[in-house]
């Protein structure tokens, strides 16, 4: 049985990229497309930053056809305004629309958007049958179990909001209180999804980090698809991985130097394409030490690649690495 929002179809048992802010622009969402992830989601928006035609906002706006099916996340504290960003939002053309109501980081969370609004359901879902309400497209929703231990009430949110509309719910198993700290915990997910009320597709978040754990909690807590995070963050090969298992049984050869020098590579013009040369450069800082974690004695090239300033200077160490990294391994 393949798995649909709206008029998407994702297969029998989707793999969906977590939005992650600063992490899943769109040179990231190239090299996990290219490696299995069947649906994608922008960074979080803020709608205010829509609102005032803020350009980072905007920019976040861009999507490609080669990301198709893909949705934009919105999040914001103020309903008319999440209306706006919406019709704003519909304009640049994806799939559907997102909202988050699970980011715990204080300067969201403290601002009345995100995980706060788990502590005021009923603005929730007022503010979801707003979004609803303003586009045609399919509106989603990322939240998680609750603001805390004593307020576990995903399973009122799932039910509220697939009845003002939206058609599709992923749970992040933790609560606001435990940011990304502890366990994931996906029983509740699983009552969720075991109510013979909720009709639409609910997809579990966290902690998936390994094919084993993907096909074990798959079948354990029986939900209609996987939303990865964290773990892709300089891995994107996760998604073929945990694929590959799901189809063979069996588990992949991890990846060589050079497939984890290319990927980096790729991931590199990605960057510049989109942003520029030199903001394409710089942006791309963060991700290299996540593309190389675990090689021995790394630190030396970490250092060089963060401040090599060209694209040739950049090529030259990714070769370097490729060649030591190859010898040493044979």
């Amino acid at each position: 049985m393949s798995v649909r929002i709206g008029n998407i179809d994702l297969g029998e048992f989707p793999l969906l990229l977590a939005p992650m802010e600063d992490v899943s622009d769109p040179p990231f969402r190239y090299v996990c497309k290219q490696n299995g992830a069947d649906m994608m989601y922008t960074e979080f928006i803020s709608s205010e930053g829509l609102i005032r035609d803020a350009a980072k906002s905007r920019q976040k706006l861009d999507i490609f056809e080669y990301e198709r099916p893909i949705g934009i996340q919105i999040f914001g504290s103020d309903i008319d305004h999440m209306r706006e960003a919406t019709e704003i939002a519909t304009q640049a053309n994806p799939d559907l629309m997102d909202i988050n109501y699970g980011c715990p980081v204080k300067n969201v969370a403290c601002r009345g958007a995100g995980a706060s609004l788990l502590q005021d359901i009923d603005k929730m879902v007022a503010m979801t049958k707003a979004v609803v309400e303003a586009t045609h497209l399919p509106v989603t929703v990322k939240t998680r179990l609750g603001w805390d231990d004593n307020t576990k009430n995903v399973y009122e949110v799932a039910e509220r909001l697939q009845d003002v509309g939206i058609k599709a719910l992923t749970i992040h198993g933790r609560t606001r209180a435990q940011m990304y700290k502890g366990q994931a915990d996906w029983a509740l997910i699983r009552d969720i999804k075991k109510n013979p009320r909720i009709q639409i597709p609910i997809f579990g978040n966290g902690d998936i980090d390994s094919p084993h754990k993907a096909a074990a909690w798959r079948m354990e807590y029986e939900v209609d698809g996987m939303m990865i995070g964290r773990a892709s963050i300089g891995y994107p090969r996760i998604f073929r991985e945990i694929k590959h298992f799901f189809k063979t049984g069996e588990i992949l050869d991890g990846p060589t130097i050079t497939e984890r020098v290319n990927v980096c590579r790729t991931h590199l013009m990605k960057s510049m394409e989109w942003k520029g040369e030199k903001t394409g450069i710089f942006e791309m800082r963060r991700h290299y030490s996540n593309y190389f974690k675990g090689l021995e004695n790394f630190k030396e090239f970490r250092t060089k690649l963060v401040t090599a300033p060209t694209v040739t200077e950049i090529n030259d160490l990714l070769s370097a690495i490729e060649l030591k990294y190859s010898a040493e391994m044979v």
